[in-house]
């Protein structure tokens, strides 16, 4: 009888690539750095098969190699030497057979920022609470740390997105709890004003976590700072919802 193959159990793309199954680590056997690229590809498509010739441009994106298809060959071959027999499906085309309770950490922080969203949505701070660090812990991490390609920049940036709308998640679960967690909304709104100083939300969850504090004077000089910057940038003013937090400051 014919066991069927045992797909790892866990996959962090995000920071050092770790590939583990049932507590044994499989990385540091990948067959060096297009090793490594070839699995995070398939890794992030492994819910379609996949043609040779994408993964040929996926892994030589600035220079084709004279011998990219036996290149190509030696990867997939010593790949599934790693992975056992049966992990990576296919021939002409290949996907990747994992298993859906596999977490893999970039699909892990997707899921997670859409949970603490809908709790943020329902008022249910301490349920937003935990999915927002778990999608904040892997989106900032960087996605493959020193490698560069066009697929690479648009899970990069998609990462980015996933970033900020937990920072956003976690700075209102952290407002809405309030007491002891309110210094955390003050620092989440501090860092969502520097990272997209154009978006109004992270100024009007920063207003009211520091009026929580008592500290309006202050709110009143974020609110300020924010019609500044879309005077000179867009030559704009601040959106009814945030002028009417600011309203709500002034006769507090």
């Amino acid at each position: 009888m014919t066991l069927a193959p045992t797909p790892p159990t866990r996959i962090q793309l995000c920071g050092p690539t770790v590939i583990e199954r049932a507590g044994e680590r499989l990385d540091g056997r990948l067959p060096g750095r297009q090793g490594r690229l070839l699995f995070a590809y398939l890794v992030l498509n492994r819910h379609r098969l996949t043609s040779r010739d994408e993964l040929v441009e996926a892994l030589w994106p600035h220079e084709l190699p004279s011998a990219s298809e036996a290149g190509l060959n030696s990867l997939i071959s010593k790949l599934r030497k790693v992975l056992g027999q049966g992990v990576i499906d296919g021939r002409s085309s290949l996907r990747l057979r994992l298993g859906e309770d596999c977490p893999v950490d970039v699909e892990a922080a997707r899921k997670a920022v859409h949970r603490a969203e809908s709790r943020v949505a329902l008022g249910e701070w301490k349920g937003a609470w935990g999915p927002s660090l778990v999608a904040l812990f892997v989106a900032e991490r960087e996605f493959l740390p020193g490698e560069d390609a066009a697929w690479i920049d648009e899970q990069r940036r998609q990462l980015t997105d996933i970033r900020i709308r937990a920072l956003e998640a976690y700075a209102a679960a952290t407002l809405g709890i309030g007491g002891t967690e309110l210094p955390a909304a003050v620092r989440a709104g501090r860092q969502l004003v520097r990272l997209v100083p154009l978006r109004e939300s992270g100024y009007r969850l920063l207003m009211q976590a520091l009026a929580s504090q008592g500290n309006v004077a202050e709110a009143l000089i974020v609110y300020a700072k924010l019609r500044g910057v879309l005077r000179e940038e867009l030559g704009v003013s601040p959106c009814a919802t945030t002028q009417a937090v600011y309203n709500h400051l002034l006769r507090a």
